[in-house]
């Protein structure tokens, strides 16, 4: 199948003149595809709080052993990435069809930035498939009939969801969009989720004086709400943990980072 866009509607102008959280992590990462507001908003929060690049280095390196285990020993071949986030090395594609070249991959995001450089993303294996949707996580039901072009629903699909919830405030809505991303998937789905809590109160303080300078809004769940976006999933071993935790390679460090990380299954 030959990789392709979708576009949900009109696709809006880059805004450079407030900060954006895909290129503010990506400016945390190390990369150039940010501005200077993001720059700006990016360090006044380092300023708050030195840990955040690491934090940031934690999504990454959790979602790279999350992806591999969901492709290696879960055997999903089939992965629905929303909230994509600028791409950087080991995305969600490379990953998966590093294990297995037929994997088929869908990403969605809503910045016009990472649309302009989702061809990065749809440079797959001539054996699978990658398609980029310019689609929103609060309209779960249209990414899902978009997506359903490149996957197949009839077999198990692996929702990632790193560092995107965070930016839904409301976290009865938190669980109802992981609910609803999940409804029409088969038996054996998995859902992949990752972002910042509540663990530090510099990281609280942080992430309030950021938000009241009204840029990009995210909450800091605790890890008891977090773990509650598997509801009524079965949380695949070592269950809710910081990131750096959840299956570290071997004689790696895991030092203790104020982001949790799980993996569900759907029954």
């Amino acid at each position: 199948m030959a990789d392709t866009f979708t576009s949900s509607g009109s696709v809006p102008e880059i805004n450079t003149s407030v900060p954006h959280s895909a290129r503010m992590w990506n400016y945390w990462l190390g990369g150039k595809d940010n501005y200077p507001v993001d720059q700006q908003a990016a360090e006044q929060f380092r300023a708050a709080f030195p840990q955040i690049a690491e934090n940031a280095r934690s999504f990454r390196s959790f979602l790279r052993r999350g992806v591999t285990y969901l492709a290696a020993d879960a055997g999903i071949r089939q992965f629905l990435d929303v909230g994509t986030g600028l791409p950087t090395v080991d995305n969600t594609h490379e990953l998966a069809q590093r294990v297995a070249p037929e994997c088929r991959i869908v990403y969605v995001d809503n910045d016009p930035l990472v649309l302009t450089h989702a061809r990065a993303l749809l440079v797959g294996t001539p054996e699978g498939a990658t398609d980029y949707l310019h689609a929103d996580l609060h309209a779960p039901e249209a990414v899902l009939d978009a997506a359903r072009r490149t996957l197949d629903f009839d077999k198990p699909v692996a929702v990632v969801l790193s560092g995107i919830l965070g930016h839904v405030m409301d976290d009865d809505l938190a669980r109802d969009l992981v609910r609803r991303l999940l409804a029409p998937l088969p038996s054996g789905s998995h859902v992949l989720i990752c972002d910042g809590t509540d663990t530090d109160e510099v990281l609280r303080a942080a992430q309030e004086e950021h938000n009241d300078r009204g840029a990009v809004q995210y909450r800091l769940r605790s890890p008891e709400v977090f773990a509650s976006l598997f509801d009524g999933l079965e949380l695949v071993d070592p269950g809710v943990v910081p990131c750096t935790r959840w299956r570290p390679e071997p004689g790696a460090p895991a030092p203790h980072v104020d982001s949790y990380g799980a993996v569900g299954r759907k029954p």
